[in-house]
């Protein structure tokens, strides 16, 4: 166990010790079995999906305290965090819910909490899970799911995550935008005139590039605000058929996050980390993660890199010609995964379930 934890260092801020949530129910060792159990056919394993900032909605959460360790989990958070963070997702208010201090936590937890209720409703799916994928903050929630992180250390290294990129983002005015193009855009070739404009207004070193890979013509470019307003008036021309501003704080997984990345990596130094015990993929190349030094350094360099969904995508789900498809869970607020899934592989989605984070019989 590393010396400083996070229980230590909420200790030392001023709250309170508090026990760890039994957050560790569904946890499996593969690694310890796989010897006795026969292999299974990809049709009776399944991978998990876990979503980012972005997904989160007033109200989610509700009905889930009913499950497993759920409640726990939201006790922890409020230690962890310093407030209540189950009042925020049940009741907002949305402006507080929607900020990234709040949201990025938010999200981990209540995917987590999802975990609990797939966990009651179809154990098998637990069991049987090959592989975890997360988008953005959703990787801490996919390596917990994994056997590599403790749930309260990665909670704590979320909040500080989100907290150093809430920073980053009042920095310089800068904001993400929602791309869908046509077969012949050229994105990084807009995102050079973007920054070429940029610079006739004087702004040194401007950032706009690609932050996310979402489906086949379809990206978020992230950067200055100048930038993204150039980008807008010229979608045309630039051939793109779409283009909406998301509403985030900033322009996450380009360079403007830099300064995000020491307090990053610092708390990562001082949480434990393990070898995930089934396939867990990085955002930054989408390539499974290999060893704990090789989570720390993703997740960091994260940040500043794009988001590779739709390789990842492409890494978990290929198949040779007529080979089955596993089932798949996206766990947590929203179905956005689902719906990239759906554009990057039709054959995948067949088997495709959102777990939802709200039930309507309470």
């Amino acid at each position: 166990m590393c010396q400083t934890t996070p229980i230590s260092m909420a200790h030392r801020t001023g709250h309170k010790h508090h026990p760890r949530p039994k957050t560790n129910s569904w946890r499996m060792s593969p690694r310890r079995e796989e010897q006795r159990r026969p292999k299974k056919k990809p049709s009776e394993c399944s991978v998990l999906l876990f979503p980012g900032q972005g997904s989160q909605f007033v109200g989610m959460g509700r009905g889930l305290l009913k499950y497993g360790n759920v409640k726990d989990m939201f006790a922890v958070a409020q230690k962890i965090l310093g407030y209540d963070l189950l009042s925020l997702c049940l009741d907002g208010p949305e402006e507080e819910l929607m900020k990234t201090v709040h949201c990025q936590p938010a999200v981990f937890v209540t995917s987590l909490a999802a975990v609990e209720r797939l966990n009651h409703e179809n154990p098998a799916a637990i069991e049987n899970c090959v592989a975890a994928a997360g988008f953005s903050v959703g990787e801490f929630a996919a390596l917990v799911f994994s056997g590599a992180m403790d749930f309260a250390e990665a909670l704590y290294a979320v909040k500080v995550r989100a907290e150093a990129m809430q920073k980053a983002s009042e920095l310089i005015p800068s904001g993400m935008l929602s791309v869908m193009g046509r077969p012949q855009a050229k994105y990084k070739h807009a995102c050079l005139q973007a920054r070429e404009h940029c610079l006739s207004l004087g702004i040194k070193e401007p950032v706009c590039s690609v932050a996310n890979y979402l489906f086949p013509d379809g990206r978020v470019i992230a950067g200055h605000k100048e930038a993204l307003d150039f980008l807008q008036q010229n979608s045309r021309k630039l051939h793109f058929l779409r283009v909406r501003p998301l509403l985030v704080s900033g322009a996450f997984h380009t360079a403007l996050m830099e300064s995000a990345t020491e307090p990053l990596r610092d708390v990562l130094r001082q949480v434990e980390v393990r070898r995930p015990e089934i396939n867990v993929y990085s955002n930054v190349d989408a390539k499974r993660y290999m060893h704990e030094g090789h989570v720390r350094r993703q997740l960091t360099k994260q940040l500043v890199s794009p988001v590779k969904w739709e390789q990842t995508l492409h890494e978990v789900f290929e198949r040779t010609q007529g080979q089955s498809f596993p089932h798949t869970y996206e766990m947590g607020p929203g179905k956005q995964l689902g719906a990239t899934l759906q554009k990057c592989n039709m054959k995948a989605y067949k088997s495709y379930t959102h777990v939802d984070v709200t039930t309507h019989d309470d």
